[in-house]
């Protein structure tokens, strides 16, 4: 049973992982204002006549992007950004009902344990709430702003990554209980390497909400200067709100967490390697690898001012780094194996399952 269980999550985690790429692009392309109402039942079927097609493009012309960003624009044009964001809100539709009827299925099937039934209604939950965050988002840029709030962009991706990193947990636990043998250093830099990944997701998102790659175009220097100017990192009072609404403050703090990321995997990764860690080793390594080939992406990014396959493939390293890192944390601390569980550990990996 718990082999099904597993194939069904890994699916939808891999659905979540495209639509989170889906967002990515939605937002590069500017459409996620393009429809100015949430349906959750009726909207996902798109316009399907002329009238229709005007109807939605009229409700568009009334929001401030248009007025401000896109006045002039045509039907066809209109039509290229609506698309986007219908595709967006219908993939989220899909995985709502792929993960929902399955699970219904296995509850009524039995031999769910207690423990993975709860983990498995609150990873619903949090589905459930992530539409409600999609549209509290897409509201905050229909009256005022020509954009959706960068603090809202973050909510939503942030806890669309915590949904997949709760996925990928799941699916590990119910495999055989990891043979990694480490250090309390090992697991610690291990947890601490999650936890700056997520930081790091989250600064990623409020550079994207603030359009802030596609300025200070250089690297290493930034503003003329490894370090920018204590005056102008920090302009706005109260202090704190550069961190979230200073377009320089906001790209700086994400290269300097890139960098502190970067340099905490590879300490792990030589730690690993020199304790002679196994299993816990490899994935340290298969980590580096992910975070080097992310750090290259990011300033390729930078330097071309954010084309869209670029900062796509940016987007998606990140979706595998953090899978990376939830894993390592899994396997440094995973349960003690008692003999049966070692004994079942050992056939899933000779069965090629693990």
């Amino acid at each position: 049973p718990h082999r099904a269980v597993r194939w069904w999550l890994v699916s939808v985690a891999a659905l979540i992982a495209l639509m989170v790429l889906v967002g990515g692009a939605t937002r590069l392309t500017e459409s996620g204002l393009s429809i100015v109402e949430w349906k959750p039942v009726t909207g996902s079927v798109p316009p399907l006549s002329e009238a229709q097609w005007n109807e939605a493009f009229e409700a568009y012309k009334k929001i401030p992007q248009y007025r401000e960003l896109n006045a002039g624009m045509n039907l066809h044009e209109f039509k290229t950004i609506f698309w986007w964001e219908w595709s967006h809100r219908l993939l989220g539709r899909f995985i709502g009902v792929a993960y929902l009827l399955p699970f219904l299925f296995f509850l009524w099937r039995g031999g769910l344990a207690a423990d993975l039934k709860r983990r498995l209604w609150l990873l619903f939950g949090l589905g459930a709430l992530q539409g409600a965050v999609g549209w509290w988002m897409v509201a905050s840029g229909l009256t005022e702003r020509v954009e959706v709030s960068q603090y809202r962009l973050a909510t939503h991706l942030s806890l669309a990554l915590v949904i997949f990193a709760g996925i990928v947990w799941t699916v590990r636990r119910l495999g055989a209980p990891s043979l990694a043998v480490a250090s309390m250093r090992l697991k610690a830099t291990s947890v601490i390497i999650l936890a700056v990944t997520f930081v790091q997701l989250y600064f990623g998102a409020l550079v994207a909400g603030l359009r802030a790659g596609r300025v200070y175009n250089t690297w290493p220097d930034i503003d003329g200067a490894f370090i920018p100017s204590a005056k102008r990192l920090w302009f706005d009072t109260p202090w704190w709100r550069n961190m979230f609404d200073n377009v320089l403050t906001v790209q700086f703090e994400h290269r300097m967490t890139a960098y502190l990321l970067l340099a905490l995997v590879a300490f792990h990764a030589f730690d690993a390697i020199g304790a002679r860690a196994g299993r816990a080793a490899s994935g340290a390594l298969w980590l580096l690898a992910a975070v080097s080939l992310q750090a290259v992406l990011g300033i390729l990014t930078l330097l071309n001012q954010v084309p869209i396959d670029i900062a796509l493939a940016h987007q998606a390293v990140a979706i595998v780094v953090l899978m990376l890192a939830v894993i390592q944390v899994e396997r440094m601390v995973s349960r003690k194996p008692s003999e049966d569980a070692v004994t079942s550990a050992v056939a899933v990996d000779a069965a090629g399952v693990r």
